[in-house]
């Protein structure tokens, strides 16, 4: 709802802090408009106080893969989950991920992937409680290349 396009961003923030509230609302924008940021469905869930503030969300896509998943069939793929942090383990994030599990199985999927980063042991520990698995663990690297040799 664009009503919801301002608190979302703010969540959105919290939960990716290296683009701004303002760089979230653009990309929202365009996503409530129907401008997707890629050409599988995406979908955002939100979860509302009792006073009708939004205290946590969860972006969906489909994917075509995803590593330790089916290689045959799009895999439903988890892009970002955030609850306030005064609103955790009431059970937000677990309603918000069914229902992405709900909306992935209504579009043939028969996996749900997720990912996040190393040292999060706060959003490890969700996804572990909620049936996911480690399948893997990486470290990437890069190498500044000063001129030409």
């Amino acid at each position: 709802m664009p009503a919801d396009l301002e608190p979302l961003a703010k969540l959105r923030t919290a939960l990716w802090p290296s683009s701004s509230d303002q760089e979230h609302a653009r990309e929202l924008a365009a996503i409530l408009a129907g401008d997707l940021p890629g050409p599988m469905p995406l979908v955002i869930f939100v979860a509302e106080s009792s006073g009708a503030e939004i205290v946590g969300f969860l972006e969906a896509t489909l994917r075509s893969h995803a590593d330790g998943c089916d290689p045959s069939i799009p895999v439903g793929y988890v892009e970002g989950w955030y609850v306030v942090p005064g609103h955790r383990r009431r059970g937000i994030g677990a309603k918000l991920l069914a229902t992405a599990e709900d909306w992935a199985r209504r579009l043939g999927c028969a996996e749900m992937a997720s990912d996040t980063w190393i040292d999060n042991e706060v959003s490890q520990c969700a996804h572990e409680a909620l049936g996911f698995e480690v399948v893997d663990r990486c470290v990437h690297y890069r190498k500044a290349l000063n001129g030409p040799k």
